[in-house]
């Protein structure tokens, strides 16, 4: 498997378990039995202000990582592999999850670097991508 694919592959794990620290504050604010019930989560008894982040972030990173898996498969499929496409695949993960994490610790200016970097990594790839047409 590729570099590329390899850090796709880590990134959506990680978005795959990005939701259970905010889940596990719903069952201590809310109870096991009202979260099994489907209840949103924001309804009722709200979630400590750390775990709305962190479910902000998540939903971040899911909203984002059809875009980076969508640009790493083209450029699988498309047979492409260079330093910028492994270099930018490793950087978009590593800055998911700083994101995640500067998020959940509410530290404003970094997030937003964090998710800048994300951004830039994708954008190279993409870059990347539309050089290789001909």
């Amino acid at each position: 498997m590729s570099t590329e694919l390899t850090y796709l592959t880590l990134t959506a794990a990680l978005t795959t378990l990005l939701w259970l620290p905010y889940l596990m504050n719903a069952v201590a604010v809310r109870g096991l039995g009202v979260v099994l019930s489907g209840a949103p989560l924001e309804s009722e008894v709200r979630l400590s202000p750390w775990a709305r982040r962190l479910r902000a972030a998540h939903i971040n990173a899911t909203e984002n990582l059809g875009v980076f898996a969508s640009l790493v498969l083209v450029a699988h499929l498309s047979g492409m592999s260079t330093p910028v496409t492994l270099i930018a695949a490793g950087t978009y993960f590593w800055a998911r999850v700083a994101h995640y994490l500067i998020y959940g610790l509410n530290i404003p200016v970094l997030r937003t670097a964090a998710f800048v970097v994300g951004w830039g990594a994708q954008l190279a790839i993409a870059w990347q991508i539309l050089g290789g047409v001909s």
